[in-house]
């Protein structure tokens, strides 16, 4: 037994008392909640435990089970992004039928409104949260800052399972942009996207490049950004033409927006057309992707599919906190349209 919290935890864990009383997790939860289901000598045990640790009950999750907590934070990467909306919107959808209110709030891709985001969640004592984290160190940490609230993350797996989460397969997504561009005859492959370190445009090359080489009448090049929105597309798509216009006919692009950068880029060339001289594949399937000027053809996310089962991990997590962890991984798809398939696809 310790007498204090494992390291780099600055509050207790009901899991941490547990240890310390030696006694079972639902020890601890019946004599916080259930007193009489305790014998006397363990509850005391219990209590000087909780009392040593500076243990702080969360009330949210037992004012949840009480029924009077019916709001969940959600903490959205980007707004700016459809595919958050969409998520936000399955999230909803799924805790409306349980009665729930969600608090929506947008870390604008800002890793200190994210902290701050969480924070005030924990302190506002909401039932849990549901976070689309930036790929930080506080994402990959085992023990993010809102350590007192049941947290379920979505589009981003926690490295340590710690905690529930569901994601999409990005190396899946990747192979099938790649093998669709390979299937329309397309041979001199070119990725997107970045910066590298981001684990999603990292895992959608690596798809990429795997699908390839499974062709070796194909290759694939990378060209790495610095992000991943329109003027990023754009500064790439002037890269590739001091390359030469005709040195890649394919591009799979980390995003829809990289992908209508280098349109916007890549169109104006005289005598060059996208897609006769090169094809081009998005991700995210945003919104406006099917409604630019050369509608994208994406790799689609199933955002409120995402959403409803982050959700329902959330609610697991609350009604059962000290349950093994679960995280559920949901498969892409890809959408084509005009910047591959050209006249061959219409709109609906």
């Amino acid at each position: 037994m310790t007498d204090t919290p494992p390291s780099g935890r600055s509050k207790p864990s009901m899991a941490d008392v547990a240890a310390h009383a030696g006694v079972a997790l639902g020890t601890v939860s019946n004599t916080l909640n259930n007193p009489e289901k305790v014998r006397e000598a363990t509850r005391r045990k219990v209590l000087s435990s909780i009392a040593e640790l500076g243990f702080v009950r969360n009330d949210a999750a037992r004012s949840l089970a009480a029924g009077n907590s019916t709001s969940v934070g959600l903490v959205l990467a980007d707004l700016g992004n459809s595919f958050f909306v969409d998520i936000a919107r399955g999230a909803e959808r799924a805790l409306r039928r349980h009665k729930m209110d969600v608090l929506i709030v947008n870390s604008d891709v800002d890793p200190d409104r994210e902290v701050h985001n969480l924070e005030l969640l924990d302190r506002s004592r909401v039932a849990g949260i549901i976070l689309a984290p930036l790929d930080t160190a506080l994402a990959k940490s085992p023990h993010p800052e809102n350590r007192t609230t049941p947290t379920v993350l979505v589009n981003f797996e926690s490295p340590s399972l710690a905690y529930p989460g569901v994601t999409v397969d990005e190396r899946h997504g990747g192979a099938l942009a790649a093998s669709h561009l390979i299937a329309l005859g397309r041979r001199r492959l070119l990725f997107v996207g970045g910066p590298r370190f981001l684990t999603a445009v990292n895992q959608r090359w690596e798809g990429a490049e795997q699908a390839t080489a499974a062709h070796p009448e194909s290759t694939i090049e990378i060209l790495e950004t610095r992000g991943v929105n329109i003027r990023h597309g754009r500064d790439a798509g002037r890269q590739i033409l001091t390359r030469g216009a005709g040195t890649y006919d394919a591009i799979v692009a980390a995003s829809d927006l990289v992908a209508i950068g280098l349109i916007q880029i890549l169109n104006e060339v005289p005598g060059f057309s996208v897609p006769g001289d090169i094809a081009i594949t998005g991700y995210d399937n945003n919104h406006f992707a099917s409604e630019s000027a050369i509608p994208i053809s994406t790799v689609s996310q199933p955002g409120e599919e995402m959403g409803a089962v982050a959700a329902d991990l959330l609610l697991e997590r609350i009604a059962h906190p000290g349950a093994r962890a679960r995280s559920v991984t949901l498969e892409p798809r890809l959408l084509p349209r005009t910047s591959t398939l050209g006249e061959m696809w219409r709109r609906d």
